[in-house]
């Protein structure tokens, strides 16, 4: 879970997961306020975990599945990207060093 460089709290995972699926780059931090940003290698690991809702694709073209079953997993890869991406959310106090902007 994400810790707030300024007041040094530990975000839950409620609240982390509605702070992180915005569009928008800067995340406030809930307890006091100050304003974070993703650090580049949280970007990165999440990046390769959203990487694997492509998985059904390659597993159909290995395996030649029924459509029914591929489409059944897309859901089901969704939900354990959203419950895994608030462990790997790592912050900073500045942009600086973050690639992504």
């Amino acid at each position: 879970m994400p810790v707030c460089q300024k007041c040094k709290q530990k975000w839950s995972w409620s609240q982390t997961v509605k702070k992180t699926f915005t569009l928008d780059q800067k995340i406030t931090c809930p307890q006091c306020g100050e304003t974070q940003y993703f650090t580049h290698q949280s970007k990165l690991k999440s990046a390769s975990l959203n990487a694997l809702v492509l998985l059904p694709l390659l597993v159909n073209l290995l395996f030649d599945l029924p459509g029914i079953l591929v489409l059944s997993l897309f859901p089901i890869i969704f939900a354990l990207i959203v419950t895994l991406h608030p462990f790997i959310v790592k912050l900073d106090n500045s942009r600086e060093g973050n690639f992504f902007l």
